[in-house]
């Protein structure tokens, strides 16, 4: 499939009338405004708190770059300088932070122990620095960092960057298949005696995160991981599994747990607001050593027990459970603010991460990008309108490009969102955010055309970064393994296809 490059639209007109052209019904500004223009992405905000001085905020992303025993290399403390240098007031997590070895999604992601907390320090501490070089000595007081806990769950990949050691919530009937787990093997299934023990591993982290300066920490539930797969726990037995209440019931004991142990400190959660099942490339489509392009995996679609989705027609998102959900953050967690994404980018990576080249383990994106954009920023303005009162981070605006801030400013603006979050984005342009608030011309050699070398990498074992943008990727030994890597996709996919 052939879709109009954001790239190729040039002017702000052109690219309104290509989403109309669509069916997308967004409101897009004529120009973005600077801080001194009043800009609606330049208005503070208060969560918990601290007045958060602007609208920008940065996800948390993985590097596949700490060294075996958990801590930060050069490569990851330069990823958290560019954060600091970003300009966004908000830094969600700066990436995932596994709250004990086993939970990593590989042998290179940080982790807490004893050992590593002085490292996280200097990391933070690295991060603060770069804030206060680039926008002057107080520039932190209204800047708010946070520190995402999680444990990677059936992705785990503690020892081996090719071998999954997954543990999981129950059985899955569509997953279990997709990723190589056995239905009567139920030695990877926690027990509620581990899950009690993880449960308290989350809450030493998650002191270690505050004794450090943190502003927050992320009880992450996202992207098919841990915590997200127990919301669709319908069949789990016991106290962690079944009903919304034993479903919800361990990010509950983990949030109950950090403001006990924890007083003062903020909590916020990434949440997959709804999923889909899994896609797959269609065989029939894979021409010329390029994948083909998306389309459901092979099972009776209900089959699939997603959170967030139609149990009847999983392609169909259903928020009665997610926005309940948020209203026990609010009402009765004291959640923060939420970060809101949706799926998980194992298996449907075209509906949180649209993007017009497809990483190594993909597909053809099933839909013009700009689509699922707007489905996640659609469905984000309705949950904050039956929602009020909790700040919500959105998703899904790199693929934006150039316009991501003729986008954002308008949805900020109406209270559709109260953050625009960015993350493949800051890893080719992490200047974006004080570019746009101090009225500069757009870098547009640096900005992201997903190009999703970023995701490609990690699935193949190498460092993640932005290969094609950034010299210091772009010049790295890393880049020849890369290209080689793809290489060998291409052969792969011409075999399957007989060309």
């Amino acid at each position: 499939m052939a879709y109009t490059r954001v790239g190729h639209l040039k002017t702000v007109d052109e690219f309104t009338a290509h989403l109309r052209s669509l069916g997308v019904d967004l409101p897009v500004d004529p120009a973005p405004l600077s801080a001194a223009e009043h800009s609606p992405m330049a208005q503070p905000l208060e969560v918990g708190d601290l007045n958060v001085g602007n609208r920008w905020c940065i996800h948390p992303m993985e590097g596949w770059d700490g060294t075996t025993d958990g801590k930060p290399t050069a490569h990851t403390t330069r990823r958290w300088v560019n954060f600091g240098r970003s300009g966004a007031k908000l830094i969600w997590g700066g990436e995932a932070y596994a709250v004990q070895p086993a939970g990593r999604a590989n042998p290179n992601q940080l982790y807490y122990s004893k050992d590593n907390i002085e490292p996280t320090r200097a990391l933070l501490n690295a991060l603060l620095e770069a804030h206060r070089e680039r926008f002057g000595a107080n520039a932190t007081d209204d800047l708010l960092v946070g520190l995402q806990l999680t444990h990677s769950g059936r992705f785990c990949r503690p020892n081996d960057k090719k071998k999954l050691e997954p543990r999981i919530a129950y059985h899955h009937p569509v997953l279990d298949r997709k990723f190589g787990i056995a239905a009567d093997d139920d030695s990877v299934v926690f027990t509620d005696d581990e899950i009690k023990r993880l449960i308290d591993d989350y809450i030493t982290a998650a002191k270690m995160a505050q004794s450090l300066g943190f502003g927050f920490v992320d009880v992450k539930h996202c992207h098919g991981y841990l915590g997200h797969e127990f919301l669709s726990a319908y069949t789990r037995p016991g106290p962690f599994g079944g009903d919304f209440e034993g479903r919800t019931r361990f990010m509950r004991d983990i949030v109950e747990g950090i403001n006990a142990e924890c007083p003062g400190l903020m909590i916020g959660v990434r949440l997959s607001l709804f999923d889909m099942p899994p896609f797959k490339p269609d065989p029939s489509g894979s021409v010329g050593g390029k994948l083909g392009p998306g389309i459901p995996d092979d099972h009776p679609a209900a089959e699939y027990p997603g959170f967030g989705c139609n149990r009847d027609n999983p392609l169909e998102p259903d928020l009665t459970e997610p926005v309940k959900l948020l209203e026990m953050m609010r009402d009765e967690l004291g959640i923060a603010a939420v970060n809101l994404s949706a799926g998980s980018p194992y298996y449907n990576p075209h509906i949180q991460r649209p993007a017009y080249f497809p990483p190594s383990d993909g597909y053809q994106p099933p839909e013009d990008p700009l689509v699922g954009c707007a489905r996640q920023i659609d469905i984000v303005g309705q949950v904050k309108q039956r929602v009020p009162g909790l700040p919500l981070v959105g998703t899904a605006y790199t693929y934006f490009q150039e316009y991501v801030p003729h986008i954002a400013q308008p949805q900020v603006r109406d209270d559709h969102v109260d953050f625009v979050g960015l993350g493949r984005m800051v890893l080719s342009y992490p200047d974006l955010p004080a570019d746009v608030l101090e009225g500069n011309e757009l870098k547009t050699k640096l900005i992201c055309r997903t190009f999703s070398d970023c995701t490609t990498a990690p699935r193949n074992g190498i460092i993640s970064g932005c290969y094609p943008l950034d010299d210091h990727y772009k010049k790295a030994p890393e880049a020849g393994e890369l290209k080689e890597a793809k290489a060998e996709l291409r052969i792969r996919l011409k075999q399957q296809a007989g060309t």
